[in-house]
């Protein structure tokens, strides 16, 4: 249980160090000073930077898959696209630096991590790719569109916990606040019903 905690703390720091610095601006020294570690304890939970950040991502992007999958491969009678908006939302909103980081790899280039950030970001679009098709209402897109409209959605949910620390200091105004995010939320899933009509 200690070292699982322990685990759970270096998971933190790494998660908010590569989301403000980067993978190539994040050193293991790094994570172990903000998780109050020393390097031997760290190499002993995680054996690379590598390994690390895919254990963030993970941790991350699994539950979001998770939602996705089950909306996909549930009961069509009992789907309702709002409710997926939702979880998604509180999920992001328990780790609000994941998007960030994602973000800043996205934006960096990293050419290294490619394949590790398509092998965790790929199966999120294909799965609401595919959350889009099955609904009834997606016959108002061509194929071709319903890509696009996942990349909207994706940047309104996405974009939103991004832009959240600039918009703090812009406008004195908290995103991640709750009352902020109950209200993103509740716009979204209009959104989402506005483009896809139940």
């Amino acid at each position: 249980r200690k070292g699982e905690a322990t685990a759970e703390r270096i998971l933190n720091a790494a998660e908010a160090l590569f989301a403000q610095r980067g993978y190539a601006g994040t050193t293991l020294r790094d994570v172990a000073t903000a998780a109050d570690l020393r390097i031997p304890s760290l190499y002993n939970h995680f054996p690379s930077k590598e390994a690390l950040y895919e254990s963030v991502l993970e941790r991350g992007i699994q539950p979001v898959l998770v939602v996705l999958s089950e909306f996909v491969d549930g009961d069509p009678t009992q789907r309702a696209a709002s409710q997926v908006v939702e979880r998604i939302m509180a999920l992001l909103a328990r780790r609000p630096a994941l998007p960030r980081l994602i973000q800043h790899e996205a934006l960096s280039g990293g050419e290294h991590l490619t394949p590790m950030l398509r092998e965790w970001i790929g199966p999120v679009f294909s799965r609401a790719n595919e959350l889009i098709r099955v609904n009834p209402a997606a016959k108002r897109w061509s194929p071709e569109e319903i890509p696009l409209l996942t990349l909207a959605l994706y940047h309104a949910v996405v974009g939103y916990f991004t832009l959240a620390p600039f918009y703090k200091g812009m406008s004195g105004i908290d995103l991640l606040s709750d009352q902020a995010l109950a209200a993103q939320t509740r716009f979204i899933s209009e959104l989402v019903n506005t483009l896809l009509p139940e």
